[in-house]
C-alpha cells in the first residue's frame, strides 16, 4: 500500500533575479510504499529540496495532490498542517535546524512536545533517552548545540526526526556536514531505528556515496520536470 502519491503537482517558483522569467515544478505521478526506503539523487539547485518541502507541506503546491497515509496534505489548512507534519513527518535538515537555546535532549523533547497529543510526557522521554542513547549520546544530554560537534548535532538531528514514530523520515542531505564514518554510522543507525518502527525514509542527495548506503535509488529527472 502507498504511504506517500503526489498526483500532477505543479509549483510555480520566481528566480531571485527580477529581469528573470520564472519557472515551473511539475510531478505527473510519484508514490512511496509504506516501509521502504528511497534516494533521490541529483546535482543542487535540481529542485531536490523544493520537492521535500512540498511533501512535508511546508510549502503548497499551486495545482495537485499530494497524500500522506490517506490524507490530502494540500486541502489542510496551515495549523492542522503543521500539525499532521508533527506527527506524521520526521524532517532531518540539511543545517539541522536545533534550537540553540536547548540542551541536545530538549531539543528531542520539544519536537515530541508539538506533537503531544501522540505520546505522553513520560513516554515521549522515555522515546528521547533511547534514541540518544542508540545514536551514542547519552553523555551529551545536557549540551547545548553550539558545545557539540557536528556529527553529534547531526545525531540529534536525527533523533527529533525519529521520537515521533513518523511514518516517513524526509532527508535533505543528511550527511553534507560530516566526514564519510560519520556519515555511514549515523545512516546505519537512523536506518536501523527506522525499521524498527516501520518507518519509510526518503533521502535526497547529490553524494554517490550515500546512494550506495542505500538499496534503491531514482534520479531527480525521473520524477520531476521543470518548465
Amino acid at each position: 500500500m502507498n504511504l506517500l502519491e503526489l498526483h500532477n503537482v505543479v509549483k510555480h517558483l520566481k528566480t531571485r533575479s527580477a529581469s528573470a522569467q520564472g519557472f515551473s515544478l511539475r510531478v505527473a505521478d510519484f508514490s512511496l510504499d509504506g516501509a521502504s526506503e528511497l534516494v533521490i539523487v541529483g546535482a543542487s539547485g535540481s529542485g531536490k529540496t523544493t520537492l521535500l518541502n512540498l511533501i512535508a507541506g511546508i510549502i503548497t503546491p499551486d495545482e495537485g495532490a499530494i497524500h500522506l497515509s490517506g490524507t490530502d496534505i494540500t486541502k489542510l489548512p496551515e495549523a492542522k498542517r503543521d500539525r499532521f507534519r508533527a506527527t506524521h513527518i520526521g524532517y532531518i535538515h540539511q543545517t539541522f535546524n536545533l534550537l540553540q537555546g536547548l540542551t541536545a535532549l530538549e531539543n528531542v523533547l520539544a519536537a515530541a512536545m508539538f506533537a503531544s497529543e501522540k505520546e505522553s510526557t513520560g513516554q515521549a522521554k522515555e522515546r528521547a533517552l533511547m534514541l540518544l542513547t542508540r545514536l551514542g549520546l547519552e553523555k551529551k544530554l545536557h549540551q547545548r548545540p553550539r558545545e557539540l560537534s557536528v556529527g553529534e548535532q547531526q545525531r540529534v538531528a536525527v533523533a527529533r526526526a525519529l521520537v515521533n514514530a513518523p511514518a516517513l523520515i524526509l532527508a535533505d542531505e543528511p550527511t553534507a556536514s560530516v566526514d564519510a564514518r560519520n556519515a555511514r554510522e549515523v545512516i546505519d543507525t537512523m536506518r536501523s531505528l527506522a525499521q524498527s518502527d516501520g518507518t519509510s525514509i526518503l533521502t535526497i542527495t547529490h553524494d554517490a556515496a550515500v546512494q550506495a548506503m542505500f538499496s534503491r535509488s531514482i534520479a531527480i529527472g525521473d520524477i520531476l520536470q521543470t518548465a
